[in-house]
This record gives C-alpha cells, structure tokens and sequence, in this order.
C-alpha cells in the first residue's frame, strides 16, 4: 500500500464540496476517524490545483485555507496598529 494513500499514517485528507462553500477533513486520531466538517454562510474556500491528485500545503497554508483566507496572496490587507 502507498505511504501517502495509508488513512492511518496521520494525514489529513480535505475534501471540497462542489460549490466551494463546504470543506470536510478526514483525520486519524489513534481511536478512529474523524471528521471536521465547516460550510461557510458566505464566498468559498480558495482551492489549491491539484496537478497530480495530491496536493502538500503547510500548516500555514491549511489554517488560512479553513479559514476561507486567499492562501495564494498573503501580503497585509491591513497593517496592525500599535496598542499604547
């Protein structure tokens, strides 16, 4: 069996539904699967091109990506403020 396709292995595996408004992720724990589902109430989740089925992001990557934030353009929108 391939390394990258073993559900036991600790890979996250994410899977969008076809409008782009519902991510679920599929995790083993050491007790079972889980699964993270979230549908957004607005836009879509910006999805990464998969050239050969598989696609590797980092920690980074996935935690904008769950939180509907354009992971492909990470400059500031807005600079934070100093609190005095």
């Amino acid at each position: 069996m391939y390394r990258h396709t073993y559900p036991h292995n600790g890979a996250l595996y994410i899977f969008r539904g076809r409008r782009g408004d519902l991510i679920k992720c599929l995790f083993y724990d050491r007790q079972g699967m889980c699964l993270y589902m979230k549908r957004l109430d607005r836009g879509h989740f910006i999805w990464p091109q998969a050239k050969e089925g598989v696609v590797s992001l980092t920690m980074g990557q996935l935690s904008m990506l769950l939180e509907a934030i354009d992971w492909r353009n990470t400059a500031w929108t807005a600079r934070p403020e100093v609190v005095a």
